[in-house]
């Protein structure tokens, strides 16, 4: 999803020469391919938007996965990166790196200032392991590399897979056949009170290639809208998107997650970047991407991704 939006958005902005590997044509946990990669096509700019990621339950499941899959992968890259003389390159993280009750909104400064919420633990990590070596890689070798952290991010080319995603692209899911099948109602997980920030895909490739261009530094930059939605409300809003008319019911059994997690976007604005797409206006665009390749989702298959 992400990797597509800024491709889109150098398209975009007139960038030509643009390298791209989908999954099937180069594994990034395979040392040697990425090397040989890196060998070959010598690409000046990187933006790292690859990863390994799902909701609290796939994250449950697959915790080993989770981090293996995620700091081999990053690492292969930055390393291969380094190696061949990348220019810059520009690590995607995620608003999970933060400490679990760190002070909201949370700050860039409050990264290993806590303990990490349990249900992504694994692949916090594994991000935090991947923008701490761009770090250290500038603080040794005075590369140019640096990282940006999202928020919940939801859009074009999203994973909709029943048990692997995230909540959001769930919700529009879960809604959709829900109305289709007129069944009486929906059950979804937790008590509706955890708190979330949501930011539209291409908001996000927005900024990335505005910080290519204009950042430099060790420290990450939080990207989201500083505004936030209980999950209650958010399924609410996306059911009334979806145009589904049955209860909505909660099942208590299940965990919220993160209680809180709002981010301080003051860098980013004083940066000079600002997000776009307001949440109703969002959804809408992300449900009719839903529904233009559901077909793709039916089987629960997870669409090709261009990394």
């Amino acid at each position: 999803m992400v990797g597509s939006a800024i491709l889109r958005e150098l398209q975009k902005q007139g960038y030509a020469n643009i390298l791209t590997r989908t999954h099937k044509q180069l594994d990034l946990c395979r040392q040697a391919d990425v090397e040989d990669f890196f060998a070959g096509e010598q690409p000046e700019y990187v933006f790292l938007a690859a990863a390994k990621v799902g909701g609290i339950l796939a994250n449950e499941q697959a915790l080993a996965d989770f981090m293996y899959d995620n700091m081999v992968l990053e690492m292969n890259v930055i390393h291969a990166a380094w190696k061949w003389g990348c220019k810059k390159l520009e690590f995607l993280g995620s608003s999970c790196i933060y400490p679990r009750m760190a002070p909201q909104p949370i700050k860039e400064s409050s990264l290993l200032t806590g303990a990490l919420e349990k249900t992504n633990e694994a692949y916090a990590l594994a991000k935090i392991a991947g923008l701490k070596y761009c770090e250290f890689l500038n603080r040794q070798y005075g590369t140019d590399y640096i990282s940006v952290m999202p928020t919940n991010l939801y859009g074009k080319n999203d994973n909709y897979h029943p048990t692997k995603s995230h909540v959001l692209p769930a919700l529009i899911r879960r809604f959709h056949e829900a109305k289709q099948a007129q069944e009486p109602f929906v059950t979804c997980w937790g008590d509706g009170s955890a708190l979330r920030e949501f930011l539209y895909v291409d908001d996000l490739a927005q900024l990335c290639v505005y910080l290519m261009n204009n950042y430099s530094g060790n420290e990450t930059v939080n990207a989201g809208t500083g505004q936030e939605i209980c999950i209650k409300e958010l399924a609410e809003l996306v059911a009334q998107v979806v145009g589904y008319q049955g209860e909505i019911r909660w099942d208590l059994s299940k965990p919220n997650g993160t209680p809180r997690k709002l981010l301080d976007v003051s860098k980013a604005r004083q940066l000079g970047w600002v997000y776009q797409t307001c949440l109703k206006d969002g959804i809408l665009l992300a449900y009719q991407d839903f529904l233009e390749n559901y077909q793709n989702y039916q089987d629960g298959t997870v669409r090709e991704r261009e990394r």
